[in-house]
């Protein structure tokens, strides 16, 4: 079908200001590819391809043929691969011709260039499925051979790019050299910088596939050296591309960079973080960061090695702690760049130079204290809120690494500064500012900086009064408080006979500051800075960590928040807008967790006074916001976990009227969050309720059998529905039975689960998984034993499945990957089956890779774990030394 006359036509009115024109145009072109797809993205290669088009018509032309296999969405990039791969293979083989002849010919004004991002796109399909061969030697020949016009190579090189970016490495490992040559040509100091620009983003893309270049001592020399060229350009384009490649390369081969630190790398990036071009010193800066990264990294892989007893795989070279007198002055300077109306979604060099500092306090620790401070003491004073403002910041970033005592000597003199600061009604607002984050840095990492009688009270005086400063300022001071509180609290004594201090170092101002937290709440400018927010967790961190002399107070908090989640519901019938929406369902969740951590702290008969009015605005939310906010929802049915949690079987009395909204909860999949917060708390109220949940159960069992076989179902979602069958069999024990055949096969094909290694998020979520089973397999063992002797039948029945349950925990142990929550529950669940089974387990049990898995659970560092793994070790080595 021939589109062309029409087609050139339609695609300059693609992007008509007429939004008629332009949407007949779409209309059009939408319609053509439901006719004949195929002939379609032919005549649009054809318009590509003839360079006597209008320079419109070819990009658009580009841009649609690229949409037919672009997609952000994998699934849907995936069907259009497919799709693409079902055309004629002539039809193929003439579009391919085409986008590659396009190279090069496209108008000067266009760039970057379609041809470029079409032929990328066209090999991210046919690569993977052997197919276009020959393709990446035309490409290369086209930037090495003599007479290739600036822009041939221009557009080859952000192919090679574009294909480098998407692709998987091990596709391309074979032709790893050929596209190496041509980049590094590309990026010679002869080229114009558009070339070079196209080149060393093409390098930037393409590093992962240099390993086997790398490990050659000659060629890493020569492609460091045309990078180290590169990042000399007087294009500022080119010295970023150049420079990123640098970090780049710092992170895929430190073990190669001690030969060009030194000679290269150390005053190439001091200098570029000197630059006043930002992208040039914000890269500059961020190579030091991935510096210490790599060597935080390393640090932590030989401690870890000594514990094992065996040499490191790689070591440090400690570059950031050589590096360090050099860095820390220009950071410093970079710090007193920042902008008096920062926008906090803008990273600039001023905030990078924080970060890079906090990362170098990680790294090289104690050393660091005495380079920075000196020069903080000393601008804390200047006239210049600039410098000011970077010195406390300074101090704020390099809290955390050293040892607390280093600061000891410069304390006395830093906290009054601090405090005055902050009191001082003239200061400017970007120094208040960061004077209050700095204290919460200290309230959270020294806390014995703060809690003394030295420093405390006039410091509360100036955190209190600066509640009512601007919101940026406000806020910090919020989580100041925040973190004052944790601290205060654990720096209380407990007498050994109780859970909770009677009293501390707050309680005399307690009442003031949850006042003045709660009028924060209130400001009218509360939506700034999230300082509503920060006020709200701030009063939740005081109430958590109160003690005993407190209680009244929490009590008086317990019912302001209540009185202030019924006048809140009462505003429904009064929105008008969308904002006056979000704001009401900001403030629905910021009192139910609020409400979650003051029922925490009050006793049971307190909240069993107050557990009426709280269900009943709680089921006003539910029916509400049912269907229309799944934040509140979620946030609501945390709140009646606490509930549960703190009733607990007394929480019968409202099952009957919320079990409607905790099923909504459960079949809310599209919003995955909600239905986990409805099975967790489908597990708080079996914990809660025991034998009285089995009617509950009736209705549940079913409904989470059937969300485990919903693949539209999010994946965070299965594990936390095996580990609640586990709740459910505890809780109803023996009624658990007509169950088990089709829970016991469930878990027996999760358990099959694997994924692929490479991927840390499905190595956790693999774990997750498997805790999920074993949760499940213990509370099934422990819910058929019963409180007194097994019950006979149903042990029997599910001894059947102990040989995969052993073979499951053997798995698990053999598991490089295996977590440490992995390890307890194993141990967990070996214990049970030694007590339940007897010596009929210990052929199963008695294996190396068990033994070995049960020592890790014993050395843990977690005492659950560490509990666990003793105990299950103790019953297996009874069951085999009976005598013993």
């Amino acid at each position: 079908m021939a589109f062309q006359p029409d087609l050139l036509t339609i695609l300059s009115k693609t992007v008509s200001p007429d939004q008629a024109e332009l949407q007949a145009a779409q209309n059009f072109l939408e319609q053509a590819a439901l006719l004949d797809l195929p002939g379609l993205l032919k005549e649009l290669s054809d318009i590509l391809r003839n360079e006597s088009n209008p320079a419109v018509a070819r990009v658009q032309a580009g841009l649609q043929l690229k949409n037919a296999f672009y997609s952000k969405d994998e699934e849907t990039r995936q069907k259009y691969v497919g799709r693409w791969l079902t055309f004629p293979e002539q039809i193929r083989l003439e579009i391919k011709e085409n986008v590659l002849n396009s190279l090069g010919t496209e108008s000067e004004s266009i760039r970057p260039s379609q041809a470029a991002q079409c032929i990328a796109s066209i090999a991210c399909a046919e690569l993977p499925n052997h197919l276009w061969p020959g393709m990446v030697a035309k490409l290369t020949t086209n930037v090495t051979t003599q007479g290739s016009t600036e822009m041939l190579k221009e557009s080859t090189l952000e192919a090679i790019g574009y294909i480098c970016q998407d692709i998987d490495p091990d596709i391309l490992a074979c032709e790893a050299n050929a596209i190496l040559t041509a980049i590094v040509n590309g990026m010679k100091k002869e080229e114009s910088n558009r070339v070079r620009l196209a080149a060393t983003n093409a390098l930037l893309n393409s590093l992962e596939f240099t390993k086997a270049n790398f490990a050659e001592a000659a060629e890493r020399h020569y492609i460091m050296q045309i990078v180290c060229e590169a990042t000399q350009s007087d294009c500022v384009q080119v010295r970023v591309a150049a420079l990123q490649c640098l970090v780049k390369i710092l992170t895929l081969y430190y073990k190669y960079m001690e030969d060009y630190m030194g000679p290269a790398l150390f005053a190439i990036t001091l200098e570029a973080m000197r630059s006043n071009e930002d992208e040039v010193a914000l890269q500059g800066i961020e190579f030091w960061s991935n510096v210490c990264d790599e060597e935080v990294d390393l640090a932590i892989e030989l401690s870890e090695a000594h514990e094992q007893g065996r040499p490191p795989e790689r070591s440090s070279q400690l570059y950031a702690k050589g590096a360090l007198p050099y860095l820390i002055p220009i950071l410093q300077e970079t710090l007193t760049k920042q902008e008096e109306c920062d926008d906090d979604d803008e990273w600039n060099p001023c905030k990078a130079a924080g970060v890079c500092m906090m990362l170098l306090a990680s790294c090289c620790e104690d050393p660091i204290v005495d380079l920075v401070m000196p020069w903080m003491i000393e601008k804390i004073a200047n006239t210049d809120w600039r410098y000011r403002d970077a010195a406390i910041m300074s101090f704020g970033c390099i809290l955390e690494g050293p040892d607390p005592t280093k600061f000891n000597g410069y304390l006395p003199t830093v906290m009054p500064l601090l405090v005055k600061t902050l009191s001082n009604e003239q200061e400017h607002v970007v120094v208040k500012d960061t004077a209050a984050w700095t204290v919460g840095r200290i309230c959270e990492i020294i806390p014995e900086a703060v809690i003394n009688e030295k420093h405390l009270m006039p410091l509360l005086g100036g955190l209190v009064k600066e509640l009512d400063s601007d919101p940026r300022v406000a806020s910090n001071v919020c989580w100041a408080f925040s973190s004052l509180a944790e601290a205060a609290y654990e720096a209380a004594d407990t007498p050994d006979d109780t859970s909770e201090p009677p009293t501390y170092c707050l309680s005399s101002v307690f009442q003031v500051i949850v006042n003045k937290l709660l009028m924060t709440t209130d400001r009218p400018d509360g939506g700034q800075h999230n300082l509503r927010s920060a006020a709200y967790e701030a009063l939740m961190e005081l109430v958590k960590n109160s003690p005993k002399d407190c209680y009244p107070i929490v009590q008086e908090v317990t019912v302001i928040i209540l009185d202030r989640l019924e006048k809140v519901l009462q505003l429904e019938d009064h929105i008008q807008s969308t904002s006056d929406r979000a704001v009401y369902n900001d403030l629905q969740s910021l009192l139910c967790a609020t409400l979650q951590s003051v029922l925490r702290k009050v006793s049971t008969e307190h909240a069993i006074a107050i557990s009426d009015p709280i269900m009943k605005a709680l089921l006003v939310m539910f029916s509400r916001s049912s269907g229309k906010c799944g934040g509140v929802q979620e946030d609501a049915l945390l709140a009646v976990s606490t509930l549960v949690e703190v009733l607990s079987d007394k929480f019968s009395v409202y099952l009957e009227a919320f079990k409607p909204y905790l099923l909504i909860g459960l079949n809310n999949y599209a919003e995955y969050q909600v239905c986990l917060a409805a099975i967790g708390l489908v597990g708080d109220i079996c914990r809660a309720m025991n034998g009285k949940v089995l009617d509950l159960a009736k209705e549940i069992m079913p409904l989470l059998l059937v969300i485990l076989k919903n693949e539209a179902v999010h994946r965070s979602v299965k594990p936390q529905i095996l580990s609640v069958f586990g709740d459910i069999a505890l809780a109803i024990g023996a009624d658990f039975r007509v169950y088990m055949d089709v829970v016991l096969q469930t878990l027996f094909q999760a358990s099959q689960a694997q994924v692929q290694k490479t991927d840390l998020d499905m190595i956790d979520y693999l774990n997750d998984l498997r805790e999920g089973v074993l949760e499940a397999y213990t509370g099934i063992v422990q819910g058929l034993k019963g409180d007194g002797q097994p019950i006979t039948n149903d042990i029997g029945v599910l001894m059947n499945h102990v040989a995969h349950m052993t073979m499951f925990i053997e798995m698990i142990a053999l598991d490089e990957d295996k977590s440490d929550s992995n390890i307890a529950c194993c141990c967990g669940l070996i214990g049970d089956l030694c007590t339940i089974f007897g010596t009929h387990v210990v052929p199963l049990l008695d294996k190396e890779s068990i033994n070995n898995l049960l020592l890790l659970g014993r050395k843990s560092k977690t005492n659950k774990t560490k509990t666990l793994g003793m105990w299950a070790s103790r019953e297996l080595r009874k069951l085999k030394n009976p005598q013993s």
